[in-house]
């Protein structure tokens, strides 16, 4: 059976994300594209509840006027299915259950965006003994769709294909975001997101994605196949093969500024220096 390891990475290239004092590079991609909507008959209710979640009024609507950002974005949650969670089919699926879910009496804008991420092994070197490495990733957005979503029709976005493509590097993995409102900036990017390794075929995680917002109501994560094989920038330096899962044994203590990165890496979790240095606000 292979051996199943968290690990944390954090930022490396410049291309992809801010660092924590504001110095960013724009998070660069396709120009936006327009959702899907598909009209016709509803998808069947699930079986009614006696208090429906957002149930409509004499309207034929929710009355959602003064719903605050928390409350727009857990009405989101409820109705995105991410791509592993679409068992209909490929993409995003945003569901339409009339009496359930509303349809709103206003449409909220939401933001769905597919991120590629490049790995790369900090210190470089390819790990015969099966240690944990410590890991950076550059995140670059690589399509953009704004939804204006009320539930009264399913709308459906299509997966990059390049981006989901089965023969892709081993050191590429993919992210979604779905979040209310504007898109994310590049400070609202997360410095860390954990992956396992040595989880099989299915590339599929939840993981740990610390994004810097709380507009973000939804993410999935596709993880890279073998990221323990990837040189600093992201190109594979073996044949996954050849190079064993990394256990749970941790790395050397890397000393600070080794790597063109606002973040110190280690083993396990990697923070932004700066944070813990920095002097208090007053």
């Amino acid at each position: 059976m292979p051996v199943v390891a968290a690990l944390a990475v954090a930022v490396l290239f410049a291309g992809g994300c801010s660092s924590a004092h504001g110095t960013s590079a724009s998070a660069s991609g396709d120009p936006s594209e327009s959702a899907t909507g598909v009209s016709g008959s509803p998808s069947p209710s699930p079986t009614p509840s006696l208090t429906p979640p957002y149930p409509t009024g004499a309207s034929g609507c929710h009355d959602n006027k003064g719903w605050t950002a928390e409350e727009s974005r857990d009405w989101v949650q409820r109705v995105v299915d991410t791509p592993k969670e679409n068992y209909e089919d490929d993409g995003l699926r945003v569901a339409s259950l009339p009496g359930y879910n509303g349809p709103l009496c206003r449409k909220i804008t939401v933001q769905v965006e597919f991120w590629k991420l490049v790995y790369g092994v900090a210190n470089g070197a390819r790990l015969a003994d099966g240690t944990r490495p410590a890991y950076y990733f550059d995140i670059r957005r690589v399509k953009h769709v704004e939804l204006h979503a009320d539930a009264s029709v399913e709308q459906k976005i299509a997966l990059p294909t390049s981006l989901y493509a089965t023969d892709r590097s081993p050191c590429q993995g993919a992210l979604v975001s779905i979040t209310v409102g504007k898109p994310l900036t590049s400070k609202e990017l997360p410095k860390e997101v954990e992956v396992e390794v040595g989880a099989g075929e299915d590339r599929w995680s939840r993981g740990t994605v610390d994004f810097r917002s709380k507009r973000v109501a939804d993410f999935e994560l596709s993880q890279p196949s073998a990221p323990q094989v990837c040189s600093p920038d992201g190109k594979p330096t073996a044949d996954p093969a050849d190079v064993p899962t990394p256990g749970s044994q941790p790395t050397d203590f890397y000393p600070t500024g080794l790597y063109p990165t606002d973040l110190y890496p280690t083993p396990d979790r990697s923070f932004d220096i700066g944070d813990v240095l920095r002097s208090p606000t007053p």
